[in-house]
């Protein structure tokens, strides 16, 4: 043994002499430009972050093991496969674009040097929302082949489930390249404000459907979904409450503008749209409406349009009780006759938060 460590240390020298010192001593690495991923650090400030970054890990679901098997369409009339598919083609307007926007918000939290807690739970906010999508494109595969833009109409309802659809995919289109512009303009905290409202909402949401459907397999997707859709939340108010302590007015005005333009765009799945930003024909709500009732009828589970309501007011209580704390306005959200702040129309312009 000491033969050996007599060796190991011989060849250790051998090594450190081959080390080039200058005289004149190290040259200074050039400051590396801002906003970058470099240099590369893992500093870790907020313990409980790092507690639901665990606790993602372990919550962790792979949606290919649920009972597809008992998903089967011949046990709905074509118009309630066809309404099933449409309220999830509806939902994959925001689950489909989730694994981009928070893929992008992951890569600036690595640019603005955000603690390593953060960066890592939008990696798992990444992952949840990838499994949320697939769970949108298995049942559509389900209900509708070639769903939700490729399938052929053949009758008047089906005609109009794809304009439907065609028209809110041209609005989430119109989402994307607002947010897209917006990720560099505003700190984290002002970006997330409304997807702080909407995951409170969806949570409750999700968790009332998982008891009113009567599909085992939808019971299960809606459970699972709503479990990180709670988590989601508490990774949203801890780094929401970290931040907004130290924010001017000018973003707490920018938040309350924030918090009504997320209700707006949210209301499609969580509610109905209001006539605010959304670009849509004439037609459009009361075929929606029709399409979101055989979906009930089928037995997803949709909540009534006022359950749907009510569920809104509670989210919007608690997210109130939230932002006020910190000196944050809330907007008025008429709809609901709910008092506040009015904030003006909200255009394409104003939708810039992430959902």
């Amino acid at each position: 043994m000491a033969q050996t460590n007599g060796h190991n240390g011989h060849a250790a020298a051998e090594i450190k002499d081959r080390l080039v010192i200058p005289a004149e001593g190290f040259a200074p690495p050039p400051a590396i430009e801002q906003p970058n991923i470099f240099p590369l650090e893992w500093p870790v400030a907020t313990e409980s972050l790092v507690a639901l970054y665990e606790k993602a890990k372990l919550q962790a679901w792979n949606p290919s093991d649920l009972p597809w098997n008992q998903l089967d369409p011949a046990q709905f009339t074509p118009e309630q496969r066809l309404g099933i598919m449409y309220w999830y083609a509806v939902l994959a307007v925001f689950d489909g674009s989730g694994p981009a926007v928070f893929s992008r918000a992951m890569i600036q939290s690595y640019e603005v040097h955000a603690e390593d807690p953060i960066r890592k739970c939008f990696f798992t906010v990444v992952r949840d929302e990838i499994n949320h999508e697939e769970c949108c494109q298995r049942v559509i595969a389900k209900m509708v082949p070639n769903g939700p833009l490729r399938f052929e109409p053949r009758t008047d309802l089906e005609r109009a489930a794809l304009n439907n659809l065609g028209w809110l995919y041209h609005n989430g289109g119109r989402y994307w390249r607002g947010f897209s512009k917006s990720i560099d303009k505003y700190p984290l905290s002002v970006l997330f404000t409304s997807f702080l409202l909407g995951e409170v909402a969806a949570s409750t949401l999700f968790h009332g459907m998982s008891q009113r459907t009567s599909s085992p397999v939808f019971k299960q997707i809606f459970t699972k979904v709503g479990q990180d859709e709670s988590r989601h939340l508490a990774i949203c108010l801890k780094m929401l409450e970290n931040d907004w302590p130290g924010l001017g007015q000018e973003y707490k005005d920018l938040i309350t503008k924030q918090l009504r333009a997320g209700f707006v765009f949210l209301s499609m799945i969580l509610w109905e749209p209001p006539n605010l930003f959304w670009d849509l024909p004439p037609y459009f709500l009361a075929n929606h409406r029709v399409l979101i009732d055989y979906a009930r009828q089928g037995g997803l589970g949709v909540l009534t349009y006022d359950e749907q309501a009510a569920n809104w007011r509670l989210a919007i209580a608690k997210v109130r009780k939230v932002v006020e704390q910190w000196g944050i306005k809330f907007p008025a959200i008429p709809e609901l006759d709910l008092d506040g702040v009015d904030v003006g129309n909200i255009t394409a312009a104003d939708i810039i938060p992430v959902f």
